[in-house]
């Protein structure tokens, strides 16, 4: 009698083989080659438009294309988060280290990393290009009001390029050129909602105006297909380049990367929410696959297949996504953290989630909720600094990320502070890093309870602040320090330099660790801000310690 697979490489092997021709099953299997029937693409991006925008403006028009199509609310962007690198990825399927659009300050004749392939024109092919040089007789169309969009694709592939001077004539003349011409393919781009972001903050009451501004010209170009005679037969998608936090854009934190990614139309289905991963470069690869046309072998982007009808959702066995994650109350303000900084009072901490059913747990020592932890049932009293963390679970088992709250509580009359000395520099001056403080006066001192920028009032031009008080350790060991900043700082633990983030830039994070002592210890941070965005937020952990905002209860004025 013969014995098959006993040897363990042997059964693992047979098992991969099972395993690879039931993925190559599910990818065949009466699964067609590609949507039929679509004539018409529009690419539809908002600039600056994050999923959190659409959740809380009044958006009809977007609730309509969602409820009657494919979407996910947790496409990511690409690093970093500015225009430039995120609209070249979209239009070139391809990230940064590819295409070589590594800043808004690339340009053809002047920039740092070369594409890994040139096209036309000398730049990485698009996804203009693409549809021109394979589609004969194709109309195409870019109408943007963002002028720097312009200078990222092939000139000599586009028959009507349009830059507009307002939103408002950018959606009308893209209204007439689709009435007019029934294009192939249209790229239509929307600046304003960035605009607010910068002007007023991203999760302000402007900024969710100008995203309900965005949704009526959204309709009014829906409304041109239709009188075109170009619905029945075309495909839409709306995105956008990059989130927001706080009064920019362009770092690391979640708020920036996720974007919506929204398709609709012809051979689309209906109320389907996609449930594996997309990226910004995956919609050039999706308007191709919508057209029936090759992409270039140099893009990395994939089309997303699972919207159309007759294409599944790919396999889950190696990954899994995420329901929505639980708001905590007190929410988030601009770039500060859920929670707060309470002095002489004790908060009350709220726990919500749209996910009708599920439970809500939580823990206030920052360790990761699980189904064995509390279940949130009401309001609850923090009566000392906590970090409040929340994740919900459904029946299943499915899990939402993990949302946190730093809860501050400090008395007044304690000790506990914080000194600064702001510097404010010359309207039109540039600054590009943390410049010699002891070479300049301050414009004024203070006292706060933390290392926080947004409460000292700050002048026109750029400026910079030295933060000073003592950090009080109870426990002996290594502690790491971060800052989260928009531009640049740097931290200091008795007198030696901990955390180097300095630089004009985004919101970045950076960390550095050092050994500590039982007491109180000397801590310096350095920030400066150039331009754009501003933000600061100082975080420690250690010994029992969870990662947190540095509590204000553990901050003093004097050593001792």
């Amino acid at each position: 009698m013969k014995t098959h697979h006993r040897d363990p490489v042997a059964r693992w092997v047979y098992r991969l083989g099972i395993s690879l021709m039931m993925v190559a099953a599910w990818g065949c299997e009466s699964t067609p080659s590609a949507p039929a029937g679509i004539q018409h693409v529009i690419v539809i991006g908002v600039d600056g438009m994050s999923p959190d925008g659409i959740r809380n403006a009044d958006t009809p028009t977007m609730d309509y294309l969602i409820a009657n199509g494919a979407s996910t609310m947790q496409a990511r962007a690409v690093l970093p988060t500015s225009s430039s690198s995120n609209w070249a990825s979209m239009i070139m399927g391809a990230d940064t280290e590819q295409h070589g659009i590594t800043s808004n300050g690339w340009e053809r004749d002047s920039h740092v990393l070369p594409g890994v392939v040139y096209g036309e024109e000398d730049i990485f092919p698009t996804i203009f290009s693409v549809i021109n040089t394979q589609i004969p007789n194709a109309e195409i169309g870019s109408i943007y009001h963002w002028g720097g969009f312009g200078r990222l694709y092939e000139k000599s592939a586009v028959d009507y390029d349009i830059h507009a001077l307002s939103e408002a004539a950018t959606a009308n003349l893209a209204a007439s050129y689709l009435t007019e011409k029934k294009p192939t393919f249209t790229f239509i781009h929307l600046d304003h909602v960035d605009g607010a972001g910068h002007r007023a903050g991203h999760g302000t009451p402007e900024y969710y105006a100008s995203v309900a501004w965005a949704d009526s010209l959204i309709g009014m170009i829906v409304d041109a297909t239709r009188q075109a005679g170009m619905h029945d037969n075309m495909v839409l998608l709306v995105s956008s380049d990059h989130g927001g936090v706080g009064l920019g854009h362009g770092g690391e934190t979640l708020a920036e990367v996720e974007i919506p990614f929204i398709v609709y139309g012809k051979g689309v289905k209906v109320g389907h929410a996609i449930s594996h991963p997309v990226y910004t470069y995956d919609n050039a690869a999706t308007v191709a696959f919508a057209l029936g046309v090759e992409a270039p072998y140099a893009w990395i982007g994939r089309p997303v297949k699972s919207a159309f009808i007759g294409f599944p959702e790919p396999p889950k066995s190696l990954s899994r996504t995420f329901l929505p994650e639980p708001t905590i109350s007190p929410e988030r303000q601009s770039y500060a953290p859920p929670g707060g900084l309470f002095i002489d009072e004790q908060p009350t901490a709220s726990i919500s989630s749209t996910v009708a059913g599920a439970a809500i747990h939580f823990t206030l020592d920052g360790s990761v909720p699980t189904a064995d932890s509390p279940r949130f049932t009401g309001p609850f009293t923090v009566s000392e600094s906590a970090v409040l963390k929340a994740r919900v679970i459904n029946a299943a088992g499915d899990e939402s990320r993990v949302a946190e709250g730093f809860f501050r509580v400090v008395e007044s009359g304690n000790g506990n502070g914080v000194r600064y000395a702001y510097y404010q520099g010359e309207a039109g001056e540039e600054w590009e890093f943390l410049p010699t403080f002891a070479r300049l006066r301050p414009s004024r001192t203070g006292e706060g309870y933390e290392f926080r920028i947004d409460r000292l009032g700050t002048g026109e031009g750029p400026f910079g602040v030295v933060f000073e008080s003592h950090i009080q350790i109870d426990i002996p060991g290594q502690y790491t320090f971060f800052t989260l900043s928009d531009d640049g700082s740097k931290l200091y633990i008795d007198g030696r330099e901990i955390v180097n983030n300095d630089g004009n830039h985004g919101t970045v994070e950076r960390s550095g660790s050092v050994t500590l002592e039982a007491g109180r210890h000397p801590i310096k941070v350095a920030y400066f801000q150039g331009g754009g965005g501003l933000w600061l937020d100082v975080y420690y952990a250690g010994p029992d310690i969870p990662r947190q905002i540095i509590p204000a209860d553990r901050l003093f004025l004097a050593p001792n």
